[in-house]
């Protein structure tokens, strides 16, 4: 015990120093332009408001301090930093701002542009370093390498440098396509950049006739402004009122007469991380050239997409192969999150399955890992925090769109793949009805056991009011017994912390061990309790 105490003492433990990545903070001299600290105080004193929550990712908490120092030199506003989020830091954390009862957000750093619903948003990308120059040479290099036409793409943190980049492209590489960072483009809200004097017309994507590239200011601070009383569905995944003019994952882009998306190569300036992920399986048929700044390294991407759908494929199965399903709440900001919640409970139930939502914070896999009896989890999130590593969780974590691929059988698998949410939602461009109610259920072969499965509930089934322990035949082929995972929980030998008021005896406190699990400062060097 002396070696462990030696190593281990209370002392050290709470002096140590724990290194973290400073490399995306910045010096003092330059916040005013990196953190657009005027239009800041233009989008807080202009709309009066009063209480600010200034939302930071992890990596860049060490400029907290320095940004509100100037922010607060121009306002009087209360200014305040979210503590943790509570879900992704690229998600808007409303729930937490309301709390504080803040008039708005302020977002910084990266962002997955997924519309919000509740307050005002302010999103300041920040500036991180790219050698326009060379990144020139590399979009020049892609447009020789590749056959198809190119579109470009970049990580939001990379947005101030687009309009040089654009500039340079237009006098030699016309035929490049340069997209635009947008926030929220949809029917219930008002968005445009900070620095305009004037709104433009909102985007919407049955009526929008405004054309989107000709919107040159591509200022990399954004405000969405949303409408919480429009209740009207809109998606900004999906293509607007002109046929080429495109809008996906809130960037804007306009093709060439006749031609899709898929007839272009994509050139994406970034690294390596879930906003390139989530873009190379939405757009993959098209071909992906990155370019990091950080490294100056540009390359052609031969991540096997196939192989990567048919991972996604191997979990839809095991989907229609589940009999009870958790429905995991993994945004509380993102809008139509409860519709979307509310269209994966119809499913289910109408594929013969049992749902449980289950809303844990952020997601880890100790917290699904007490969850044994649910078969797989379907998590409603942001696109780039849906697609997770199912490699270690002990059940699979399934998107919306895997879990209705595997319960509406009116939907098939055609290599196409969804990542947002709200696509899948009625009204959206990849919305399938369900089947009609009188649709009988199907019996077919589990590819992943073999077993036969059945998917749909029969009328007389859902009628008749059937006990949850019964024995049911259906297609004079099969018998299936119909259990409730609610049963299964409620026989479990531990249900949690339960008050038991009235029947538990009232004894004094007494003092407990103290130092730490190697060395207690009542135990001796035998390992004895003095």
């Amino acid at each position: 015990m002396e070696s462990a105490t030696a190593f281990y003492s209370g002392t050290e433990v709470i002096q140590r120093s724990i290194s973290v990545d400073d490399t995306l903070t910045i010096k003092a001299g330059n916040v005013h332009s990196v953190y657009e600290i005027s239009q800041c105080l233009q989008f807080i004193n202009s709309n009066e408001f009063k209480k600010v929550a200034l939302q930071f990712p992890d990596e860049l908490l060490g400029d907290s301090g320095a940004v509100i120092k100037a922010l607060e030199e121009g306002t009087t506003a209360k200014i305040f930093v979210l503590a943790d989020t509570s879900y992704g830091s690229c998600c808007v954390d409303e729930i937490a701002s309301q709390h504080a009862n803040a008039d708005c957000i302020i977002h910084y750093g990266s962002a997955c542009l997924s519309p919000t619903s509740r307050l005002p948003v302010l999103y300041v990308f920040g500036q991180q370093p790219v050698d326009v120059a060379h990144c020139y040479d590399q979009i020049v290099k892609c447009s020789q390498d590749s056959e198809e036409p190119v579109l470009l793409m970049y990580d939001v943190v990379y947005a101030h440098a687009i309009d040089e980049l654009e500039r340079l492209l237009h006098s030699t590489h016309p035929g490049v396509i340069v997209s635009k960072v947008n926030a929220s483009p949809s029917t219930s809200s008002n968005s445009y950049r900070a620095s305009d004097a004037v709104k433009p017309t909102p985007l919407d994507d049955e009526h929008t006739s405004k054309d989107l590239s000709q919107d040159k200011d591509n200022s990399s601070s954004l405000l969405s402004k949303d409408n919480i009383t429009d209740s009207s569905l809109s998606v900004d995944n999906t293509a607007t009122n002109s046929a080429s003019s495109q809008c996906h994952f809130g960037r804007t882009f306009t093709l060439a007469d006749n031609c899709t998306i898929d007839d272009y190569a994509v050139f994406y300036i970034g690294s390596e991380g879930r906003t390139l992920t989530n873009l190379m399986m939405t757009f993959n048929k098209c071909p992906f050239y990155t370019y990091d700044p950080r490294t100056q390294i540009y390359r052609r991407e031969t991540l096997n997409v196939n192989r990567a759908l048919m991972k996604r494929y191997y979990l839809v199965e095991k989907g229609k192969d589940a009999n009870v399903v958790g429905i995991v709440v993994g945004t509380l900001g993102v809008r139509d999150y409860l519709a979307v919640i509310a269209h994966l409970k119809e499913i289910i139930k109408k594929a013969g399955k049992k749902s449980y939502t289950f809303l844990v914070g952020k997601l880890n896999v100790a917290k699904l890992a007490n969850f044994m009896e649910v078969d797989v989890f379907v998590l409603v999130s942001c696109p780039e925090n849906s697609l997770l590593d199912n490699q270690e969780f002990y059940k699979p974590v399934l998107t919306p769109f895997e879990m209705e691929l595997a319960c509406n059988r009116a939907r098939e698998w055609t290599g196409d793949y969804v990542t947002d949410f709200r696509q899948i939602l009625p009204g959206a461009s990849k919305h399938v009805p369900l089947p009609a109610d009188n649709t009988p259920s199907e019996t077919d072969v589990s590819l992943i056991t073999g077993n036969l499965r059945t998917l749909g509930t029969d009328d007389d089934t859902e009628s008749s009011g059937v006990d949850a322990k019964a024995v049911v035949a259906r297609d004079n082929m099969t018998i299936t017994t119909h259990t409730s995972a609610g049963e299964y929980l409620a026989g479990r030998s531990w249900r949690g912390l339960e008050q038991d008021l009235g029947n538990t005896p009232v004894t004094k406190a007494v003092e407990g061990m103290k130092g730490i699990a190697a060395g207690y400062a009542n135990e001796t060097d035998e390992g004895t309790q003095v």
